[in-house]
């Protein structure tokens, strides 16, 4: 028999039904995941090893779940995931407030009706999409709102005196009777709110306004906590962390190959700035270096984290700092250059969090200056090391390219606005380039080789070779030494 053809409790109990826990159906349906060898949670990466199996590790034996981690490390999405591992539908009884079991009814509700119509009770069926509930934790969050209260409207309507049971009015957490029910950021739940959660716990039941009711709800908890909470706002009560099965710990990615992999699935970039846009594997890495350099910044505050979201939205800002350039340059397609990074500064600044001595800087410096650092970091992997003391007449490869500048007395410009011929004729002017690519970079495509030409300038920037200036309509590139010598 279909499941859309069952309407009664009658029906229900002639097709065997099996009801069962939902934490009994996490486990089951994980297993047979396990088993088809498919993967669990979908779109999560870089937790293979790590947090995706203690996660399993968790639902198989059955427990309540706190992710602990810094922000933007995909707990919530973890917790949004575990829906595909309910059963498609589950049969509840028409009308309970709380999705009673029509084979183990909890309510007073579903059992007055059970016991008045037999076989004949109509029945529902929840799709596990309706299966999830989520609270934000704040601190306006009261008893009332996860437990319940005393509704006087539905006692005056329903001429109940208040020690009627009938006049409660249920909140989200027994609302939630067989779903999964998730509480983000638990630290910044008030602590007294906290207390409130322990026998739904651990024994099922609530009081609510004086009446005991033992309701042995059937619920996934699954918490989500930033461990800086644990000081700046509140902290989990012990007995609350006490009666959480597991607390499995969250972390960012580990290398640039697993970043660029979420920050590509996950930055909404339009149809047509694709169209128009390219970027250079290089630019990838890059935006994802400067994330890392933030991470171990000493400027930036490592206890607060660097969220997943910052090279999300920084990639969104780079294909716009591009489409914005090529479009005032009437250019139809473009390619990212290495001085459109300057647009994602907004969406760095909007997500580190500084220490004193980064106040001090400023957020922008900061900023532009892990952009400096992402280039230093990455351009050893590709090009031949620059050493701080040399020999006295030794050669290196990057010789005749400052040799380029030391002769350019005005120095050498990029302006921002440039259209795509104007930027690759600067840089083409600079010869000695050419011969550094060939030797040490000779399978790059002719529109990625410009990107890497900016990248070396950059490079050579960063490692006291070169000098640059920021000015409001681009860089400027001189030789360290030249202006002094030539007495400008």
């Amino acid at each position: 028999m279909k499941i859309d053809t069952i309407t009664t409790l009658g029906e229900l109990k002639k097709a065997n039904y099996q009801s069962k826990s939902i934490k009994d159906e996490l486990r089951d349906n994980l297993i047979q995941k396990i088993k088809n060898k498919e993967t669990t949670f979908e779109g999560v990466h870089g937790y293979e090893n790590t947090v995706i199996p203690e996660l399993e590790r968790a639902i198989l034996s059955r427990h309540n779940i706190n992710l602990l981690g810094l922000r933007g490390q995909a707990k919530t999405r973890l917790a949004r995931l575990m829906l595909n591992l309910l059963d498609d539908y589950i049969p509840v009884v028409e009308g309970s407030e709380i999705n009673d079991d029509p084979l183990h009814p909890i309510s007073r509700y579903a059992k007055e009706l059970i016991k008045e119509k037999g076989d004949d009770t109509p029945i529902g069926w929840l799709h596990r999409s309706e299966r999830f509930a989520e609270k934000l934790a704040t601190p306006d969050v009261t008893v009332a709102d996860l437990i319940g209260d005393v509704d006087p409207i539905k006692a005056a309507n329903l001429k109940l005196s208040y020690a009627d049971d009938r006049v409660i009015h249920y909140g989200m957490i027994p609302r939630a009777n067989r779903c999964i029910f998730v509480i983000n950021e638990l630290p910044d739940l008030q602590a007294r709110i906290q207390v409130a959660l322990f026998n739904i716990l651990q024994e099922g039941d609530i009081q609510i306004r004086g009446f005991k009711l033992r309701l042995p709800l059937d619920i996934q908890f699954l918490f989500t906590a930033n461990p800086e909470d644990y000081t700046n706002r509140g902290s989990i009560v012990t007995p609350l962390k006490d009666r959480i099965g597991s607390q499995i710990l969250t972390h960012y990615p580990i290398d640039i190959e697993t970043a660029r992999l979420i920050t590509e699935q996950e930055a909404k970039v339009v149809e047509g700035q694709n169209d128009m846009v390219a970027i250079p594997d290089l630019a990838r890495d890059l935006l994802e270096q400067i994330v890392f350099e933030a991470r171990e910044s000493d400027f930036i505050d490592s206890k607060s984290g660097v969220s997943a979201r910052l090279s999300i939205t920084a990639l969104e800002n780079l294909m716009s700092t591009a489409e914005r350039r090529a479009l005032l340059a009437g250019d139809g397609k473009t390619m990212v250059r290495l001085s459109d990074f300057v647009g994602i500064i907004p969406s760095i600044t909007g997500k580190i969090e500084l220490v004193y001595e980064g106040e001090q800087e400023g957020a922008a410096v900061v900023a532009y200056n892990l952009i400096g650092e992402g280039v230093r970091s990455l351009f050893e992997e590709f090009f031949p090391k620059i050493e701080k003391l040399k020999k006295e007449d030794a050669e290196t490869p990057y010789d005749e390219i400052v040799s380029w500048f030391f002769n350019q007395k005005d120095g050498f410009e990029l302006l921002d606005d440039l259209s795509d011929k104007d930027y690759k004729s600067r840089l083409d002017a600079i010869t000695p380039l050419d011969e550094l690519l060939i030797e040490h970079q000779p399978n790059l495509t002719k529109g990625e080789s410009y990107f890497v030409k900016e990248f070396v300038l950059w490079a050579l920037v960063e490692f006291k070779q070169l000098n640059k200036f920021r000015f409001s309509e681009g860089m400027q590139f001189k030789d360290p030494y030249g202006s002094f010598i030539s007495g400008i």
